[in-house]
């Protein structure tokens, strides 16, 4: 055991003490050392005795005889002895004394049970033990459990108690038996639904199942041939087909791609740095690739995550690991000119701190950045001991060579497209910088100019051009043999942050090794206790975890942490990654805040399934797709979203918690878009490679996007289909420049880890689907698809869109109305006429002058439109296609194909 640890150990349990070792203690006594006291100390004393010379309006709650004597605003009637319900000191936490609501801050209200401590309490005779005396009431009466940390910043804190269920995720993972003969997830989850006297839902049928089953995971519909086998296969034997169909489906690549876009959302992955700059980080789409081969290879996930924190460290001739490294530079971060570097270092480090503590072991660590956790055993200690684990990592952009599996396709398109913006922006300087030399030649003062003999619209285009090329420039690096990583090394102040960095000869000697300390308040300038690296105790000690030694000076912190998480005796990995497999499957985790397993995060529904689910990952390897198969082929994953009696589930389970029914889910932004992309027979799946940039709506496009030195160039779609129908997840993901489309549709912005989908239902998605222009193309293209194939009569190609788009075949009613609507559809086209759309290969864009704040105009070269393709759209067709398209629209647009039933 650490020596911190054993200390603090001796203090919390090395004498106990019972009821009987004190002299009998009142209710007013035991109010005050359990309840009133603490109270006093987490909401009042910062401004009422923390600091003994700036007591707020004179009322000293440090003392009794503070307490007695009152304050400025009132003077006796705070306390009055015997009477709670109107001292002062009560009522003004119930707020009922206009301007003295106290504490001031809502959200540091007291609840009701906690202002009724302070009223009994009062009512008991307001006593106040001794310090002492507090501490041998606390440990003889005290309710809760003291848990073994770090040293806290208070003594209070140590000794607080924690209610027992609230450190479930602490404590050491359970192996739970199932009876032979039982699937063990139904095992736990039909327990409990008997315990309730609650029926399950029937088997869903065989077309809702392949569509949930298929786009589960690969995040694509299936093909009607699909459909047609695993009905006859699931009619034969239906546990024998799910099996086969969800192994064949996790042989395929597209697997990983649609897993590694849940991955992705948690680490926040994005192409572009984000903030002012917004600087393109042209290797990043390397580690988006790693995450999806790594789950196709399906990579245990210890290897996964220990490559991710510590991929250098472990063994950086390995190039697989330099580029997984990636994973610590996903997060929005800049250095410019404009900001200090202390500043910005720090606020990596409190960013890759709280990001590995949300990832890997469901903790925000930033909620303790400043104080101690007031809800979790962390420790303010913990948190700068996880920081101090990266204080000697640097960015770094590193040679890696290019993989055999890695995709290099596009790279001579995406370098000519490059080319093409440095060198419109480099000749419209060099074009300016002669006007400016001429305008400084002239004599006449006719001009209005500034200061530097240029007017405000030239010195906003010089600086706003010259920002671009070096932005520009650095997309130069997206088709080279670099990874976007890290490296082991002293600090190295830097005053701009722009481009490449490299590796310095001497790690250690240029820079200093920065001094692990906790910063007070959260301030980077202000340095408290010494500290050393290390990981979360409270998991060390409940857990009875095997001690990991953390190396300081230049030993391989990182490593040390990385072994930490995925030691199998960590209490938190297992059960954090199982419950984020289980939340992307049935859209809620087991427990459901996957990123807080913490005391604010809800508590598990079925404690003994997850406890059995990380026992059974960690035996069999860490297999993602192992866990995937057991999740997949439980009945609890295959039911019905309808039960029989609906009523009574209500009743018997008001939250769906008892997993009773599957619950229907909209498709993700990624999904919808990717499905319609398939079903139109649009969608080119090559897998992996440099980001491709599909069409967005073009006010959004064009759109002034103002960053620091003007203007950033307008958004430019790939010329070509083929480039920019690419399925979701290889699309530019762009801080500054959100997808419209994505957004309304729920895509998680880049900035913070996001643990799960939200899925709203507002009028902008319907207005979406019905009327842009990017869903009516994929209206066009499914028509034309149609149409090619040459189905013959009006109703077999309409039952081929139906077992597209929805797995089914059409009733009688639907193909009447659809055959309805397709004439009338006909009729209307036919007497109409389409222009095929032209593009323009330059703009003039009006923006304002960042240091004036006038306005002033520019044109701005677009080489991507000099060759652009559009998508195939209505001038592209004849009427009766046209008219097939109006019919499409709408199946595009219904439940059953946004819905998974």
């Amino acid at each position: 055991m650490k020596p911190i640890l054993l200390l603090t150990f001796f203090v919390f349990f090395g004498t106990a003490v019972s009821a009987e070792d004190i002299d009998s203690v009142g209710e007013g006594e035991k109010l005050f050392a359990l309840h009133v006291k603490p109270l006093l100390e987490e909401k009042c004393l910062a401004c009422h005795g923390q600091d003994p010379d700036r007591i707020e309006s004179g009322l000293d709650l440090r003392s009794r005889d503070g307490v007695l004597a009152g304050g400025d605003s009132f003077d006796t009637d705070v306390v009055l002895v015997g009477d709670g319900q109107h001292s002062i000191l009560y009522l003004s936490t119930t707020r009922r004394i206009e301007d003295y609501e106290m504490p001031p801050k809502q959200a540091d209200q007291l609840s009701e049970q906690q202002q009724w401590f302070l009223r009994d309490w009062i009512d008991a005779g307001a006593p106040w033990p001794s310090d002492d005396r507090v501490k041998r009431i606390q440990k003889a009466y005290a309710e809760g459990e003291q848990v073994v940390v770090s040293r806290a910043l208070s003594d209070a804190w140590q000794n607080r108690r924690y209610a027992p269920e609230q450190l479930w995720a602490y404590r050491p993972i359970k192996k739970q038996d199932v009876p032979d003969g039982h699937h063990p997830i139904d095992w736990f989850i039909d327990k409990k639904l008997a315990e309730l006297a609650v029926t399950p839902a029937p088997p869903a049928d065989a077309t809702a199942l392949v569509r949930r089953i298929r786009f589960g995971l690969t995040g694509l519909p299936p093909t009607p041939t699909e459909v047609q086998r695993f009905a006859a296969d699931y009619q034969a034997d239906a546990d024998a087909a799910v099996a086969s169909y969800a192994a064949q489906w996790m042989a395929s690549p597209h697997y990983g791609e649609h897993f590694a876009t849940h991955w992705l959302d948690v680490v926040r992955y994005a192409d572009t740095a984000g903030f002012a700059n917004d600087y393109s980080r042209p290797n990043a789409w390397r580690y988006r690739d790693y995450v999806v081969r790594s789950f196709n290879e399906d990579k245990p996930y210890a290897q996964f995550v220990r490559q991710q924190i510590a991929g250098d460290e472990i063994d950086e001739t390995n190039v697989e690991n330099l580029i997984a490294t990636g994973f610590l530079r996903m997060g929005p971060w800049e250095q410019t000119g404009m900001s200090v570097f202390k500043e910005t270092r720090g606020q990596w480090l409190d960013d890759v701190t709280d990001t590995v503590g949300q990832t890997f072991v469901a903790h925000s660590m930033s909620c303790c950045k400043c104080h101690d956790h007031k809800f979790d055993p962390v420790p303010t200690r913990d948190y700068y001991r996880m920081m101090a684990v990266f204080s000697t990592t640097q960015f770094a952009e590193r040679d890696a060579a290019f993989l055999d599996q890695e995709n290099q396709q596009g790279f001579a398109a995406d370098s000519e497209w490059v080319e093409a913006k440095i060198a419109a922006y480099e000749k419209q300087r060099e074009q300016l910088s002669a006007k400016i030399q001429q305008r400084k030649r002239q004599e006449s003062g006719n001009a209005k100019v500034g200061d530097n003999g240029l007017d405000p619209g030239d010195e906003a285009s010089l600086a706003r051009m010259s920002k671009n090329i070096l932005r520009h420039r650095i997309e130069r690096d997206r088709s080279k043999p670099i990874a976007l990583s890290v490296y082991t090394g002293a600090t190295i102040s830097r005053k701009n942050i722009s481009g490449r960095i490299n590796v310095p000869n001497d790690r250690w000697k240029k820079g200093e090794i920065e001094r692990d300390v906790i910063h007070s308040g959260g301030n980077v300038y202000a340095t408290g206790d010494v500290v050393t690296p290390g990981a979360l105790s409270a998991a060390e000690s409940l857990g009875k975890m095997n001690m990991v030694d953390f190396p300081s000076e230049k030993g391989h912190r990182r490593r040390a942490l990385a072994d930490w998480i995925v030691d199998p005796s960590n209490p938190l990995t297992a059960r954090v990654i199982v419950n984020r497999v289980w939340s992307w499957h049935f859209g809620k985790g087991i427990a459901a805040n996957p990123n807080n397993f913490g005391g604010t995060g809800r508590f598990p529904t079925h404690p003994r399934l997850l406890d059995y689910l990380a026992a059974w990952f960690i035996d069999h390897g860490g297999s993602i797709k192992k866990l995937n198969q057991l999740i997949v082929t439980s009945a609890a994953y295959r039911r019905s979203t309808r039960h029989p009696d609906p009523g009574k589930l209500q009743e018997k389970d008001p939250l769906n918690q008892l997993y009773a029914t599957f619950q229907p889910r909209r498709l993700t932004a990624e999904e919808l878009r990717d499905a319609m992309l398939s079903v139109s027979g649009e969608l080119q799946r090559s897998v992996g490679g440099i980001p491709c940039r599909p069409d967005i709506n073009l006010e959004v496009a064009f759109q002034p996007r103002q960053i620091m030195g003007g203007a950033a160039s307008v958004y430019e779609p790939d010329p070509l289909p083929q480039q920019r129908n690419r399925r979701t997840l290889y699309a530019e993901r762009i801080r500054g420049l959100r997808d419209p489309f994505m957004e309304t549709f729920n895509q998680p912005g880049p900035d913070k880890s996001c643990e799960l989908r939200e899925t709203s239902t507002v009028a902008p998605q319907a207005l979406t689907l019905l009327n842009s222009q990017e869903v009516f193309d994929r209206a066009i293209a499914f028509a034309n698809r149609l149409i090619t194939e040459e189905l013959g009569a009006d109703e077999a190609t309409l039952r081929r869109a139906f077992q597209l788009a929805l797995a089914r075949e059409p009733n009688d009613r639907e193909l009447n109305l659809c055959l309805a609507h397709w004439q009338t559809a006909r009729d209307e086209e036919s007497s109409k006429t389409y222009r095929r759309p032209t593009f323009l290969d330059r703009i003039t864009r009006t923006v304002m002058a960042e240091k004036t704040g006038e306005p002033y105009r520019f044109e701005e070269i677009l080489p991507a439109y000099k060759s652009y393709v559009s998508d195939l759209g209505p001038a592209n067709v004849d009427a009766n296609t046209r008219g097939l398209a109006h019919v499409l629209l709408v199946i595009l647009n219904t439940n059953e194909f946004a819905y998974l039933d």
